[in-house]
């Protein structure tokens, strides 16, 4: 299969999967955290969806990217995180019931303003011309299917049947994890002459801009006098993006593999600060303090 056609049919069917196994995961009580605890949602979703795309635009100006590269790097600014989030969050001992629900608010409002984002980004860095080219309202469209009707449907499902969700999600996972791997060889195939090249161009540009992102959450959460859990939590929410999103937009709509290449090293090397925090929050001693200060 061809890398146009994986990333037009395989990344779709991928990403639907894995929200409707996101939807699986969720229950309707999930949401009562908003009405229980509204100022760390706020502010969860307030520094996801506009403190993060100004660290983006910091992030590209001073590393002078190429003009693919800065908008792959925005549109993964604009793509706030969703199954992964949550299970670092869970692996971190965080607030995992404010990541859910920061997870479920934020997918049900990213499919209606990352499209206009994603225009202003292209217009900014690239040029007029090229954003006339991107379709705003077939991207809307796009994800509103693939995102929000999959959760939506999820949701329903564990209502009805919460043993089968339970059953079946693993299956779900390992399903969708073959297709983005399919995703993954594609893109790489794509950029394959260029990859080392890319890597030295966007790596340092990903790491810098996902540990200033964990630490600017952390801060706008303590500085709000939320708790260090939530702190822990917002960090993680506000540094760990969905690449999968990023790789529908650059791969499946505007079909450019440069754009593509920044949200598969971001998927990569995004790894590396949230693995660090695994392991710093589960050492032994960091264990047996509990929560944090």
């Amino acid at each position: 299969m061809e890398g146009s056609s994986v990333t037009q049919v395989v990344l779709p069917l991928a990403l639907f999967l894995i929200m409707l196994g996101v939807g699986m995961s969720l229950k309707i009580a999930d949401f009562q955290f908003l009405l229980r605890q509204p100022k760390a949602v706020l502010i969860g979703v307030m520094a996801q969806l506009f403190v993060l795309p100004l660290l983006g635009s910091l992030i590209v100006m001073v590393f002078s990217l190429p003009a693919p590269l800065a908008v792959g790097i925005m549109v993964l600014t604009f793509a706030p995180g969703g199954a992964t989030s949550n299970m670092i969050t869970y692996l971190c001992r965080g607030d995992t019931a404010l990541s859910v629900c920061l997870t479920g608010i934020t997918g049900l409002i990213t499919p209606f303003i990352m499209p206009f984002m994603t225009l202003l980004a292209i217009s900014v860095l690239m040029g007029e011309k090229q954003a006339m080219a991107f379709p705003v309202g077939v991207t809307v469209i796009k994800l509103l299917v693939i995102s929000v009707l999959p959760a939506i449907l999820g949701i329903l499902i564990n209502r009805k049947w919460p043993d089968f969700c339970m059953r079946i999600q693993k299956a779900i996972r390992i399903v969708a994890a073959t297709f983005l791997m399919l995703v993954v060889f594609a893109i790489v195939k794509s950029n394959w002459e260029r990859l080392p090249d890319l890597v030295l161009l966007t790596g340092p540009a990903v790491i810098c801009l996902v540990t200033m992102a964990m630490l600017a959450g952390y801060g706008i959460a303590r500085k709000a006098g939320l708790s260090g859990e939530q702190g822990l939590t917002l960090s993680i929410e506000v540094g760990i993006q969905n690449a999968a999103i990023a790789l529908l937009i650059t791969g499946g709509i505007l079909q450019n593999p440069e754009m593509s290449a920044s949200a598969l090293i971001y998927g990569v090397l995004m790894n590396i600060p949230a693995f660090a925090l695994i392991a710093y929050r589960n050492w032994p001693q960091k264990s047996s303090e509990g929560s944090l200060a």
